[in-house]
């Protein structure tokens, strides 16, 4: 899996929260990331309709769909995202040993259903879950540094 998947839930649970048309810069300030990578991810989000655009000097995107409805499904597959794969095969399909020659793509068979269980996983979970689970969290503030902490 790839971080795009990471951005474009965290991209979504930040507009789905803060609401209103925000810029790809601050965006990508809240996901620790540059802008021109949320601009790729958030693209393809709004190609998959899970967000829009707005043009001109206050421009950006926004979130208009209901987040109890949009699952993390449905994001993995606007960005085409493989949960579950290998970025190594071992083995060669060109070899007499039925084992190295075979490996490679019984391994193939398991990740894609690995993949397909996850998949299955993400559409139980939506967008306003994640919204819930963040801030369903109690915050201390640390009055001497200025910062709030997690307490759980």
């Amino acid at each position: 899996m790839t971080g795009e998947f990471a951005i474009g839930v965290h991209a979504l649970v930040f507009l789905n929260h803060k609401k209103g048309v925000h810029s790809s810069e601050e965006i990508a300030v809240n996901v620790c990331t540059n802008p021109a990578r949320v601009r790729k991810v958030l693209a393809k989000l709004k190609k998959g309709g899970l967000v829009q655009t707005k043009e001109g000097i206050d421009g950006g995107y926004l979130f208009p769909l209901d987040s109890s409805r949009v699952t993390l499904a449905m994001v993995a597959d606007a960005l085409e995202a493989v949960i579950v794969t290998a970025a190594w095969k071992s083995g060669n399909s060109d070899m007499e040993c039925m084992i190295a020659s075979g490996m490679a793509g019984v391994m193939d068979d398991i990740y894609a259903s690995l993949d397909q269980c996850c998949k299955e996983k993400l559409k139980n979970i939506t967008i306003a879950d994640i919204d819930r689970k963040i801030f369903s969290e109690v915050w201390d503030a640390d009055v001497k540094s200025g910062y709030q902490k997690r307490v759980v």
